[in-house]
């Protein structure tokens, strides 16, 4: 019977090859021929390698290498990885509650989230996880141990922590529970007729939150002048979401975004379906070179229908519809089927990469389309603000102590000092003296981007031959750089005490206490109050 069954199987499967092969020109012939190439190299490898694999790990690595080929957000998810997906779409996941960076050997607590085990647990930033239920975490990567620490709600894990200023090590015991992160974590007014939203990213109810939160802010301040609409740092999330969100502030019946992609009978276009909690209301949208996927039609559908200005840097760049397929075994693979495009009929998506990021399109090489009131926008390479400011985390003397850790391990040690500090509208950082000794202590150095060039410049002169010739030029231009260096931290001094100010206020309130904190001192909130107060500029940038 069996082998009935298996004959059976391979003449339906010869009839299947048969006819793709004559429906397809051979395409379908390649893919099978291929598969088995595939299955026996694997069989072989496996059964013949002179050292013992882990079979598993061994096919993983080669369908990250295939997916690799393609873009950078098509990707395998294994069923260990599954709590991150749900994360992603559902904005929560089973676990502890708590934000995780690789820091030298180990893996360090940088935020847990108020309410959430970790923080109830008493685990803290700053913490580092030498173990986790006894077995020794140095060496794992922020991904091994956060799949470690996700698991069933109900669940006991135990971490062995070394927690700064404490020469015993800590052993502390968490019970694992499901983590709700909200997508809007904050809203509020931030002056007497202006309100605030900030949208971390595009999960479940999106839409409705941020609607939620409007509806607040106009019970609160009846006249409201204007809204500024936070989507920096905002990756993105589900597509229907973007369309809710936007659905917020434009009317019903109002064309979002059309998806096109290989398979013509996929394409779609997606339009607004209810009737919008304000479409009058001045708003202002805020974005960054971290903004990306659906906060780009967000942010783009507004400024293609001119109801709002964008102030800020031009966003990520990333104009790729993803779907997900089940593969089995509870896993899953995320990928690319489509491009998006918003109502001006452009598409933002940068056309190449380099280590995983878009590389910057000049202006010059994008197509020009045209918003509702006429006013010239690009295509390619992100969505570019109305109004662009420069941004703090880009200075490189601000790179540098936020990439090497050391504006965290400051607040870490400040916290020691102090067992509370004021409500977070009113915290004030005063001790900038201890913090620049506090840097001499660590021997910070950096680089500059100009440094980085002129190290470029040395290597390709010395290549053609022209460096004796440029040599003097080129020390001339490095010392240059190292006396202005020396004056960096006093230089830039207001933009460094605004990031320790978030970071030791996030120590003590968590995210509400960090977005509060920075509010105050945010030079893009700042103009965002002065365009409201001036309604003759604010139209004029839209157009109107």
């Amino acid at each position: 019977m069996k082998s009935t069954v298996k004959v059976l199987g391979m003449v339906m499967l010869a009839l299947i090859t048969m006819s793709t092969i004559s429906t397809d020109n051979g395409k379908y012939f390649e893919i099978s021929k291929n598969i088995e190439i595939f299955t026996n190299l694997y069989k072989e490898i496996n059964t013949s390698y002179v050292d013992d694999l882990d079979p598993a790990k061994l096919m993983r690595t080669g369908i990250d290498a295939m997916l690799e080929s393609l873009d950078p957000y098509t990707n395998y998810i294994s069923e260990t990885e599954i709590e991150g997906f749900r994360y992603i779409t559902d904005g929560k996941y089973n676990g502890i509650g708590a934000l995780i960076r690789k820091m030298g050997d180990y893996v360090t607590i940088t935020e847990p989230y108020a309410d959430c085990p970790a923080a109830k647990a008493g685990l803290k930033a700053g913490d580092i996880i030498l173990a986790v239920d006894g077995k020794s975490a140095k060496g794992k990567t922020s991904d091994d141990v956060s799949n470690i620490l996700k698991g069933f709600p109900g669940t006991e894990v135990v971490l062995t922590v070394q927690r700064p200023g404490e020469s015993k090590e800590l052993k502390i015991t968490m019970v694992r529970d499901e983590v709700l992160v909200p997508n809007v974590p904050y809203s509020g007014m931030i002056s007497d007729d202006v309100g605030y939203i900030a949208l971390t990213t595009f999960t479940r109810n999106a839409g409705k939150n941020v609607g939620d939160a409007l509806k607040a802010l106009k019970e609160k301040q009846p006249n409201l002048k204007g809204v500024v609409f936070d989507l920096r740092g905002n990756g993105g999330g589900l597509l229907t979401e973007a369309v809710n969100v936007s659905n917020v502030f434009i009317p019903k019946n109002e064309l979002v975004v059309t998806t096109k992609g290989k398979v013509v009978d996929w394409d779609r276009s997606f339009k607004t379906l209810n009737k919008p909690i304000d479409e009058e209301v001045p708003v202002v949208v805020l974005i960054d070179k971290g903004s990306a996927s659906a906060s780009e039609i967000v942010s783009g559908v507004l400024q293609d229908l001119d109801r709002a200005v964008l102030i800020g840097q031009r966003s990520y760049g990333k104009g790729l519809v993803q779907n997900t397929r089940d593969v089995g075994y509870n896993s899953k693979v995320k990928m690319t089927t489509a491009k998006y495009y918003i109502p001006s009929g452009r598409c933002i998506q940068g056309v190449s990469y380099e280590d995983g990021s878009p590389i910057d399109i000049p202006d010059s090489l994008r197509t020009a389309f045209q918003t509702r009131n006429g006013r010239n926008v690009l295509d390619g390479g992100g969505v570019s603000p109305d109004f662009a400011m420069a941004k703090a985390t880009d200075l490189s003397i601000v790179k540098g102590l936020v990439t090497k850790n050391i504006i965290f391990d400051y607040a870490t040690q400040y916290c020691l000092k102090h067992t509370e500090i004021p409500a977070s509208q009113d915290f004030n950082f005063k001790e900038y003296d201890q913090f620049l000794d506090f840097v001499v202590q660590k021997n910070f150095k950096y680089d500059t981007d100009s440094e980085k060039a002129l190290k470029k410049l040395e290597e390709f002169a010395k290549k053609d031959e022209y460096l004796d010739q440029v040599k003097v030029e080129i020390d001339a231009m490095q010392k240059k750089i190292l006396d202005r260096k020396k004056n960096d931290l006093q230089n830039y001094k207001t933009e460094i005490i605004n990031l320790i100010e978030k970071e030791i206020a996030s120590r003590y309130y968590y995210q509400k206490g960090k977005i509060e904190v920075g509010l105050k001192n945010d030079p893009e909130i700042k103009e965002s109050i002065k365009l409201f107060a001036d309604p003759a500029r604010y139209k004029k940038l839209v157009g109107n």
